[in-house]
């Protein structure tokens, strides 16, 4: 059995549908794959799940293929699966995604009257013990989860747990005011933040690096982890430092990275891991990621980042 507290997370659960063809915009003819297990949160959870953590998810999917695939996956990957409730009423949520040439990439979510916004959450359906609850800001864009989302925030502190968020700021999900209300609200009040660098800008305008971390530390943030993508990653915290050079890969889909980069890193450091050594495998586990077609398909093993550690100290 896992130790340390659990990691719990509600949001969206949707398939998504990748384009094999770059530079189709979603607006011609295109060969796809999919339908792959996704949503953001989910992603999240499932690699934390890989990891050994304790985890749950609050959330629905319609009664069809699409949701008892990505009831399975959770499943097998070890996620605690009795908060995911399956509507008859409603389809499963959908998206999908194309890239371009220059790796920017393009998406359609189907999550409007989908199962995918119509979660149930209430505080007394919360695990016993200590908790950890992730938050993925590409959520808060959906006017239902952000309200369950915002009450599972006051649960938890309530019960003197402690929030972990990935600020995620995704303008497909993230267009009124409201959302970003939210996402300030949030991130003032977690214990861990893992924005990526093109977070910062929406975050903080006008603030470079130094200043953005600084007022992220200024509120209740623990722990910063900066994802710089291709450049690897920063950890700080309580006065440390941890700078993590990339592992030059070949990009396939970099889609769900920065999820099994948190997934990974909360993953470890709730079962007692020490920050240098969650932030190393973090680090690792989203090189991993960017490999793979799909987007919980890039999750990783605890094996298959000892594989890529111990090939990178062998290569330095």
């Amino acid at each position: 059995m896992a130790s340390g507290p659990m990691i719990v997370s509600t949001g969206e659960l949707l398939v998504e549908f990748v384009s094999h063809r770059k530079g189709c915009g979603l607006e011609r003819i295109s060969e796809f794959s999919g339908p792959y297990p996704s949503g953001a949160p989910a992603i999240f959870i499932d690699q934390a799940a890989r990891m050994g953590a304790a985890t749950a998810f609050f959330g629905t999917v319609g009664n069809d293929g699409f949701g008892r695939g990505l009831l399975k996956r959770l499943e097998e990957d070890g996620v605690d699966t009795s908060g995911i409730l399956v509507d008859d009423a409603r389809v499963t949520g959908t998206a999908f995604v194309s890239y371009f040439e220059d790796g920017s990439r393009t998406f359609i979510f189907h999550l409007k009257d989908t199962a995918a916004e119509e979660v149930t959450f209430s505080p007394e359906s919360l695990p016993e013990g200590e908790l950890i609850l992730h938050v993925s800001a590409a959520s808060l864009g959906v006017a239902k989860l952000r309200t369950v989302i915002l009450e599972a925030v006051d649960a938890v502190l309530d019960r003197g747990g402690r929030i972990s968020c990935d600020p995620n700021a995704r303008p497909e999900l993230m267009r009124d005011d409201a959302a970003r209300q939210a996402l300030e609200s949030i991130v003032d009040r977690s214990w861990c933040l893992m924005p990526s660098t093109s977070d910062l800008g929406f975050l903080f305008p006008g603030l470079d690096e130094a200043a953005a971390v600084e007022r992220m530390l200024s509120a209740k943030a623990e722990i910063i982890a900066l994802k710089r993508g291709s450049e690897g990653a920063t950890l700080i915290s309580q006065g440390q430092r941890y700078d993590f050079p990339p592992h030059h890969v070949e990009e396939l889909d970099p889609t769900g990275a920065g999820d099994g980069f948190c997934g990974t890193l909360v993953g470890l450091l709730a079962q007692g891991i020490p920050l240098e050594e969650a932030g190393r495998r973090a680090n690792a586990a989203g090189a991993i990621a960017v490999t793979r077609r799909g987007p919980m398909e890039g999750n990783s093993s605890p094996a298959e980042i000892d594989a890529l550690l111990d090939r990178a100290l062998a290569e330095a």
